[in-house]
Order: structure tokens, then C-alpha cells, then sequence
């Protein structure tokens, strides 16, 4: 072949090389429009049963009788046809027939599961009603319970073990068009504190983005959380968190593999960050890349929204006004920064804005760690003048059990009004010095089980003495008594009843060669 022949077939073949470049490129365009107005890519490469079990591809009784038999799903549905709107009230009326706030939000994280579009389009209509289920208060307790409620994936998990893959794990995500990214490490889930893996179910299906376009992803590096941790049901590492120069470098590769998979106009939000580490990210990574904390800037500006408001019943300036924050968390701490900015924009000197605001934490004012403090949701340990406090849990699990326990093994015909004092005074003995120098006001949470029994055992000392009891003969160790009512979790035996015989009679015997006339005279 000749030098000018070679040139040409060189000439084609990289001509062919770019415009099957510009036929990808054009190809990837339509596919974006396409999904970005919800048009499946895949709408015709799934069929049968396959295309049911597709939450992104399945309509439910919606599909049409031509459709039905096109896709080879007729017969594997009920013969009547349901529009969305009669979709949308069957799952109503069945939320609503819901008494627990979990149960209704697993039944639309279960609607989410089947029919994604449907999901949608239910909190799209009733978004009022459902918004404190699939947001707070419900969500908080749905990631508590998430080992319960967890049923598919719905995004990526990302340990501290994968570092140096990353990149690799952002690419077994097959969605192509990821546009925003919600990521948390669980540390400060709602408020209540470190949920590690579990805090996955914070990401609210309320932004009007399309789902493809979405990407929850979890960062694990572990959870300080024992009772978490040691929930048989929990779904992430068990082990203590991972800080310093590993997390750091751990968040760096995340980011620029997001970047390098996804592009630089991927939105990052960063979800429920401790407050040690959501402002210092911030800063480090807000003028690098798309992203924004939203307990940090999404709280500050809607509060400021609030007060925008606010004054235009009042007519006053914001610098008119004194601000005192009940609390000095993230959410407050951006508050209070996004003020004063706002102050100074109106005229306000630095410090003259400062002056107005007032940060009231859990050491409050001016108490000087004098506060004696318990809440009724779980509290991380608190660390004041070097001195680590544990904030005790005012739960009446400690009271309802042991009431119950002890009127039921004692058979009482009444709770009387003097059992709870009774308890009250029981369960404030059982705190020990070790506890009140921590800070605790209750006995630790770990320790319910056996407070129970010990209150249990005191009202039933005091049932006995009134009289009130009815189950006699009365047992003399009370405790003993308690716990023998208390329920075995140990697994039962339902085969066949058997019982030995002693070996001569249980065994065949060998029965020595005999002739066959012998053993019928025999």
C-alpha cells in the first residue's frame, strides 16, 4: 500500500473515530433531555414480571390494555384499569387508616419501592399531610428504627475502608445524570446525635428534582454510638469513628472523585455534619466545589426569611432588635452569622451587630456549669472545663415497666396513685455517686433492665404490705419473684417428646447363628 493510500485510509478511519464521538455525544444529549422530563432510557429493554418489580418503569394497574400486552405483563394484573388519579386515593385511604407514624412512613417508603412515580406524585397532592411523615418529626424516628425500616438500597454506601476506591464505588452507581448529592456521616442526625449508617434516611423526597437526578450517599467511618452499634440490626461498621488526618483525607478523595465521576456542576449538600467538622468543611470546601451545608445556610436563610417578615409588622431595622438563640448548635451558629451580615448590609457596625445577639448554649449565661441537666431524648456526653458530663435520659421507661410488671406478677386489682411515688423514689435511689458526678440525674439507659426489676420488686414489697396483692401464697425473695415472671427469650423446642430405656432394652441385640428347626421349637 502507498504512502498517500495509507494517509487516506488513516484519514477515514479518524473521521469514522469522530463521528461516532459526535453520534455518542448527540445520543447522550437526547438521553438527558429525555430523562430530565422523566422519559425512561430503558422504557422498552424491560418486559414481564421484570418491568413490575422496576419502581423507575412500573405504572401498576395504570398500564393500558396495549400496553399490557406489548410489554407480556397481561394477565400478570387485575383486569380493570386504574388511572393515577384513583392510584393516588387507594394509597390515601390506606395511609390514613395508619395509627403509627412509622407504619405510614414505611408504607410510602414501600410505595417508593413499586411505583416511583406514583410515590411522587401522592406527596406532590398531599404534601401538607405528609410532609412531617417523609420529613420531621417521622424521619428522625424512622432513621432511628432504620435497621427496621431498611428494605433496598436507595444510594451508596462509602466506608473509610474504601479509600483509594471511591471513584470505583461512584461508578456501580448506573444512574449517568447525577446532578445533586446528599451526603451525611451520621453524626448529628436531626438533632439526635450519632446515628452512624442509619442516618441514611435523611434525604426528603420534597425538592421537585427528578429521582435519577438524585444521590443519597452515606459516608461511614463508624459511630460512637454503642447502643447503636451493638444493635444486632444495625447496617453500617462497628467501630468506633475514624477522626483527624484519615477523615480528612477520606472527605478530600470523596470530593474529587464526585467531581471526576459526576463533573464539577454536581450540587454536594453536606447533611447533618457535627458541628466540629460541618463549618470547618464549609469553609474548606465551599469556594472548591458546588456544595453548601444546609444546617449551616438552608436553616440561616429561612429563619432570616421569618424576620424579613417579622418586620414588616413591626417597622423596625434588624439592628433595632435584640436576638437571643436558645441553643448554640450549627443551625444556630449560622443563624446568628447570616444576622449579622444582614445588620451590617443595612448599615450596622461588626461589633454593633455582635451586641445584638445572644447565644444561650447548654451552659446558658452566665451559670458557670452550675446547670443540672436531663433531656428526654439521648444527649452526647458534654465536655465543660475538662470535665466530661452525661446527660441523663428523663424517660418513663424507667416508671411504666416496672408498674406494670409488678402489678401484674403480684395480680393487683388497681394501680394506685402511691406506686408511682413509690417508683420515683426507687428509681432516684439507684442512681449512684458515680452517676451524679457524671452529671446523670437517672441511672445510665444500659442499665433499664435490671432498674426495672429492682423498682419492680420494691412496688411488689409494697403491694404485698397494703394487702393489694391477690397471688398467694407471697414469695419471700421478692426480686427472685420479680425476675421468674420476666419473659425467656430463649427459643422453644417443638419436635417430639423422648424419653431413654435403659441400653439392653433400646439396642438390637446380635442373636447368634441357630439352626431354623431350633428356633421354631423355640
Amino acid at each position: 500500500m502507498s504512502f498517500s493510500s495509507l494517509r487516506s485510509v488513516r484519514s477515514i478511519l479518524s473521521h469514522q473515530k469522530y463521528l461516532r464521538y459526535f453520534q455518542q455525544q448527540q445520543r447522550c444529549l437526547v438521553t438527558v433531555t429525555d430523562e430530565y422530563r422523566g422519559v425512561s432510557k430503558s422504557r422498552s429493554s424491560l418486559k414481564g414480571v421484570e418491568l413490575l418489580r422496576n419502581p423507575a418503569l412500573n405504572k401498576g394497574m395504570a398500564f393500558t390494555l396495549e400496553e399490557r400486552q406489548h410489554m407480556g405483563i397481561h394477565g400478570l394484573l387485575p383486569p380493570a384499569v386504574l388511572s393515577q388519579d384513583v392510584q393516588t386515593l387507594r394509597v390515601m385511604i390506606n395511609f390514613r387508616r395508619l395509627n403509627d407514624d412509622l407504619d405510614r412512613y414505611s408504607e410510602l417508603m414501600n410505595l417508593s419501592d413499586r411505583n416511583e412515580k406514583l410515590f411522587y406524585r401522592v406527596i406532590a397532592d398531599n404534601i401538607e399531610e405528609i410532609i412531617p411523615i417523609v420529613y420531621t418529626p417521622t424521619v428522625g424516628l424512622a432513621c432511628q428504627k432504620y435497621g427496621l425500616v431498611f428494605k433496598r438500597p436507595r444510594g451508596l454506601f462509602i466506608t473509610i475502608h474504601d479509600k483509594g476506591h471511591i471513584y470505583d464505588i461512584l461508578c456501580n452507581w448506573t444512574e449517568q445524570q447525577v446532578k445533586a448529592i446528599v451526603v451525611t456521616d451520621g453524626e448529628r442526625i436531626l438533632g439526635l446525635g450519632d446515628l452512624g449508617a442509619f442516618g441514611m434516611g435523611i434525604p426528603v423526597a420534597i425538592a421537585g428534582i427528578p429521582p435519577q437526578h438524585c444521590l443519597p450517599i452515606m459516608l461511614d467511618v463508624g459511630t460512637n454510638n454503642q447502643e447503636i452499634s451493638s444493635n444486632p440490626l444495625y447496617i453500617g461498621l462497628r467501630q468506633k469513628r475514624v477522626t483527624g488526618k484519615e477523615y480528612d483525607e477520606f472527605i478530600d478523595e470523596f470530593m474529587e472523585a464526585v467531581v471526576q465521576r459526576f463533573g464539577w456542576d454536581c450540587l454536594i449538600q453536606f447533611e447533618d455534619f457535627a458541628s466540629h467538622n460541618a463549618y470547618r468543611l464549609l469553609e474548606r470546601y465551599q469556594k472548591q466545589y458546588c456544595t453548601f451545608n444546609d444546617d449551616i445556610q438552608g436553616t440561616a436563610a429561612v429563619v432570616l426569611a421569618g424576620l424579613f417578615g417579622a418586620l414588616r409588622i413591626t417597622n423596625t431595622k434588624l439592628v433595632d432588635n435584640k436576638y437571643l438563640f436558645v441553643g448554640a448548635g450549627q443551625a444556630a451558629c449560622g443563624i446568628a452569622d447570616l444576622l449579622a451580615h444582614a445588620m451590617m448590609r443595612e448599615g450596622a457596625t461588626q461589633e454593633e451587630a455582635a451586641s445584638r445577639i445572644w447565644m444561650y448554649d447548654v451552659h446558658g449565661l452566665i451559670v458557670e456549669g452550675r446547670c443540672i441537666f436531663a433531656s428526654g431524648s439521648p444527649f452526647k456526653p458534654v465536655v465543660y472545663k475538662d470535665k466530661t458530663f452525661y446527660p441523663g435520659q428523663g424517660n418513663n421507661a424507667y416508671i411504666f415497666p416496672a408498674v406494670s410488671l409488678a402489678t401484674i406478677a403480684c395480680a393487683a386489682r388497681h394501680v394506685e396513685e402511691d406506686m408511682f411515688l413509690i417508683a420515683a423514689q426507687q428509681l432516684g435511689s439507684l442512681v449512684s455517686q458515680a452517676d451524679l458526678d457524671a452529671g446523670r440525674v437517672y441511672p445510665p439507659v444500659p442499665a433499664i433492665h435490671e432498674v426495672t426489676v429492682k423498682i419492680a420488686a420494691h412496688l411488689a414489697e409494697h403491694l404485698y404490705e397494703t394487702k393489694k396483692a391477690w397471688n398467694y401464697p407471697e414469695p419471700s425473695d421478692k426480686e427472685e419473684f420479680i425476675r421468674m415472671q420476666l419473659y425467656d427469650t430463649s427459643y422453644e423446642y417443638f419436635g417430639p417428646k423422648t424419653w431413654k430405656w435403659p441400653e439392653q432394652h433400646s439396642s438390637a441385640r446380635n442373636v447368634p447363628s441357630m439352626d431354623e428347626d431350633v428356633c421354631l421349637e423355640s
